[in-house]
Order: structure tokens, then C-alpha cells, then sequence
């Protein structure tokens, strides 16, 4: 469906983190994930993006999908998670030419604390504050009950300190629990996935050019994910994961779409294609996405 709403689309890098890349590549032998997916020298942990899109629209709304991390957890959260301080959301922001009062909308995928950790801060006092005042913020509310609720796996990516400002704010809003494909705005569609986490939501996008993108998130983090086998031990699901890969990978091929990954720390996205052995690859890489019609 092409759409003339959509004015501008870009990434917007949040910052990076360190994780431990048995965790992010699952059953995958370091011997095989480690010549995709270089470790720091001397460690098994890997460097992440986080990558954030902006998107702003003929009507005048301008939406951040995720936040990153954030900078509100202390020494010990830092030393285990390594992220890049300060995070660069704001500069990211200010380079786009956008206030944080401008937001109107913060999408998030999902909660866990690398997605939604940027949407608050501290004040010198320690109290908490919205980084987007003026948005209003978005999630499924089938996950928000998840992470307020959380299983002993996830607890520790479901952070109060995250989700507490959120709730408190007066400005959070539930999208709807679908498991089919629904239209959030005219050009952005949603689809609900639950591999990764319970209700996780992808934007699937239609630019007014023509084009097609899917903003992969924790469902195909980063190019060496594109393998169906190559699931992050971190997935609650991970059978699931396999068929929802398999379905997202199958439409982005039919339907030349582009794909935004959210946490490969050197490619940003590309186009999706499949090679003379049938081994999926992405051509037209790209380090950042900008549109702008």
C-alpha cells in the first residue's frame, strides 16, 4: 500500500552495548558465530547497536521507534553491559534537526531495557522524568502485563526503573493485541511476533516511493541472524522464533523489501536476496537508512 503521510524516515543511533555472544547466537558453536560476529579481542562478549528510527509524517507527527538504553542504572548494570556513555540518542536527535519536546509519539517494540531505557532520565535529585515529555508512548498491552509480570528468565530485562516512569506518566497507550498484520498509521503497519518475548511488535513500512522496509528489532538482530537456526538463547520461545523468521524472511523476499536491523554494530539494513545455494544475504547494505520525500 503506498502512502503519501510519511515525510522523512532514518536511523537514529542510541548507543552501543556489550553482550555475550553465546547468548546472542544460542545453540551456534563460538567457532562458527565468532567468524560472523567478531568478539572484542580477549572476551566471548560482542558489541551491539542500538538503533532507533524516526519517522515523521505530512500531518506533523514525529515518531521514534525505541529509545536504547538510557543512563539511568549504575556501576554495576554499567560494567556488565558496557554501554557507550553518554548515549548518543540526543546528538542522533539534534543532528536530525529534532528537539526531545518535539516527539509526539515513542513507539516501543518491545520493553526489555535496551529498547526502552532512553524513554526516562534522572534529575540531579534522582527523580525520574519522561526524556519525550510531550509523546505520547506506545506499547501492546498484552506485553505491558507480560513485563510487569515477569517470568524469572526475563526479570532482568524488564527493569522498574524503566517501566515505573512510564506508568506514572499519564502518557502511555496500549496498541492493539492482533496477531495479524493491522495498520497503526496510514504506511506503518505493526505485526505482533512472541518468540523473542511475549507480543514484541515490528513495524512494517510502506515509504510513499514504492519501497518497503521491516524494522527487524530482537526478531533478526543483526545480519548474522538471517540464518534460521541463528536465535538468541535469550528468546522465550525459540521454536517460534524459527516459523516467525522463516514468514518475515519469506515476505521480505517476495516482496523486495528492505530490511532495518536494530543491533548489528556495522550494517544498518539492506535489501534481502537469495544467493545460487539458496542461502539468504542481504545486497545493498547500508551503514544508516535516510528518507526523506
Amino acid at each position: 500500500m503506498k502512502n503519501d503521510l510519511i515525510t522523512r524516515l532514518t536511523t537514529v543511533l542510541a548507543g552501543t552495548l556489550e553482550l555475550d555472544g553465546g547468548a546472542m547466537f544460542g545453540v551456534v558453536p563460538q567457532s562458527v558465530w565468532s567468524k560472523a560476529y567478531p568478539p572484542e579481542p580477549g572476551t566471548n562478549r560482542c558489541t551491539w547497536a542500538m538503533r532507533c528510527l524516526l519517522i515523521e509524517t505530512g500531518d506533523g507527527r514525529k515518531i521514534l521507534v525505541d529509545t536504547g538504553i538510557g543512563e539511568k542504572d549504575d556501576e554495576r548494570f554499567r560494567k556488565h553491559f558496557n554501554p557507550s556513555v553518554p548515549q548518543v540518542l540526543a546528538s542522533g536527535l539534534k543532528e536530525a534537526m529534532i528537539r526531545p519536546e518535539e516527539i509526539t509519539d515513542v513507539l516501543f517494540t518491545h520493553l526489555h531495557f535496551d529498547h526502552v531505557g532512553g524513554a526516562s532520565y534522572l534529575d540531579e535529585k534522582g527523580k525520574a522524568h519522561l526524556t519525550f515529555p510531550n509523546a505520547t508512548h506506545w506499547v501492546s498491552g498484552k506485553h505491558w502485563n507480560w513485563a510487569n509480570t515477569p517470568n524469572a528468565r526475563e526479570a532482568a530485562s524488564f527493569l522498574p526503573s524503566n517501566l515505573n516512569p512510564l506508568k506514572d506518566s499519564g502518557k502511555l497507550r496500549f496498541l492493539p493485541d492482533q496477531d495479524s498484520d493491522f495498520e497503526w498509521l496510514s504506511g506503518i503497519r505493526l505485526r505482533t511476533v512472541y518468540g523473542h518475548t511475549e507480543a514484541m511488535q515490528l513495524p512494517l513500512i510502506d515509504l510513499p516511493d514504492g519501497r518497503k522496509l521491516a524494522y527487524c528489532a530482537d526478531l533478526i538482530p543483526s545480519a548474522a541472524h538471517l540464518s534460521l537456526p541463528w536465535v538468541m538463547a535469550f528468546d522465550v520461545r525459540p521454536l517460534s522464533t524459527l516459523e516467525e523468521k522463516k514468514r518475515l524472511l519469506r515476505d521480505a523476499l517476495a516482496g523486495d523489501w528492505t530490511l532495518l536491523l536494530e543491533h548489528d554494530a556495522k550494517v544498518a539494513g539492506g535489501r534481502l536476496a537469495e544467493n545460487d545455494r539458496g542461502r539468504l544475504t542481504l545486497t545493498d547494505t547500508f551503514d544508516s537508512f535516510n528518507y526523506k520525500g
